[in-house]
C-alpha cells in the first residue's frame, strides 16, 4: 500500500533547505481525513525549530522530512519564515492542536484512531481524556513500546495489531527524531496515516502542563518548556534556536537580494 510522496497540488517552501508545506488548518485536516478513509499508508511530520535544524544538519533525518507526505510548520519561527517567504497568513500547525481538532472531527465521523507511544499510564489517562472530551470517539488500540530497540517479531506484531484494528490514523508520540524515523520505516507496512505529535500525548493527557494560550500565540511556547525542564532542554534550545536564527537571517538576506531587479 505504498503511496506517492506528494499530491499534485502540494505547495512546499524550503526553510533552511528543508521543505515545509504551506497548508491551512482546514486543508491539513481534510487531507489527512481523505487518506485515512482510504487506509493509505502515509506519514506526517510536525516540524518545529528543533526538527528543522536537525533535518538540515543530519542527512538521514533530512531525507525523512523530505519524503514525508505532509510536513507542517510547527513552531512560530517556522510559520513566520513561511510568511516571510511569500505564504501570506500561514498559521502554525502544531501537534497538540492538530491532534485535538482532528480527534473531534474523527469522533463525529466514527473514524477509528490508534495511539502509539508514551507510557502505559499516559496512554490510559489520554484515552480517558479523549473519551470525555469527544463522546463517541473510537480508540481502536494503544501500544506503549519498550524504550529498547524492537525485535523483528515484536515489530511485526505491532504492525499486525495496528492494521487489524481498522484505525485510519495512528498518533505517534515517541519524540523527535525517533517518531519520524519510525514512521518513515513503516510507510507501506502500516495501513494508516501516521502522525508524529511529540509531547502532545502528555499535554492532552494533562501529565505535563502546556504553555498558557498567550505564550502560544506570542510564539513563546518554547520558553515555557525550557522553564519547565531547564536541565534537559537548555542546551537544545541554545544550540538549535541560535542555528535557526543564523540560518533564517542568511536565507532571508539571499531571498531579498534575489528578488531585486
Amino acid at each position: 500500500m505504498s503511496q506517492p510522496n506528494f499530491d499534485a497540488q502540494r505547495h512546499r517552501v524550503r526553510v533552511l533547505g528543508i521543505p515545509i508545506d504551506a497548508v491551512s488548518w482546514a486543508s491539513a485536516n481534510t487531507t489527512i481525513a481523505r487518506w485515512a478513509a482510504q487506509r493509505e499508508s502515509r506519514y506526517v511530520c510536525i516540524c518545529n525549530v528543533h526538527s528543522v535544524v536537525t533535518a538540515a544538519r543530519e542527512t538521514a533525518f533530512g531525507a525523512v522530512v523530505e519524503h514525508s507526505d505532509l510536513a507542517t510548520p510547527d513552531g512560530a519561527p517556522v510559520a513566520w519564515m513561511l510568511r516571510r517567504l511569500g505564504c501570506v497568513g500561514q498559521a502554525r500547525i502544531n501537534g497538540p492542536d492538530l491532534m485535538s481538532t482532528y480527534c473531534g472531527q474523527a469522533a463525529a465521523r466514527g473514524e477509528s484512531l490508534f495511539l502509539y507511544g508514551g507510557t502505559e499510564a499516559t496512554l490510559a489517562r489520554l484515552t480517558t481524556v479523549l473519551r470525555e472530551r469527544y463522546p463517541g470517539i473510537r480508540i481502536a488500540g494503544t501500544i506503549s513500546p519498550p524504550f529498547r530497540p524492537l525485535s523483528a517479531a515484536e515489530d511485526e506484531d505491532i504492525v499486525k495489531r495496528i492494521n487489524e484494528s481498522g484505525a485510519g490514523v495512528v498518533w505517534v508520540g515517541l519524540g523527535c527524531p525517533k517518531q519520524e524515523l519510525w514512521m518513515a520505516a513503516h510507510r507501506g507496512r502500516v495501513h494508516a496515516v501516521m502522525i508524529g505529535v511529540g509531547a502532545a500525548f502528555d499535554y492532552l493527557a494533562g501529565t505535563v502542563p502546556r504553555a498558557p494560550r498567550w505564550m502560544q500565540h506570542a510564539g513563546l511556547e518554547w520558553a515555557h518548556r525550557l522553564a519547565s525542564e531547564p536541565r534537559r532542554l537548555w542546551r537544545r534550545y541554545l544550540v538549535t534556536n541560535t542555528l535557526f536564527l543564523l540560518g533564517a537571517v542568511r536565507q532571508l538576506t539571499v531571498h531579498r537580494f534575489s528578488r531585486k531587479p
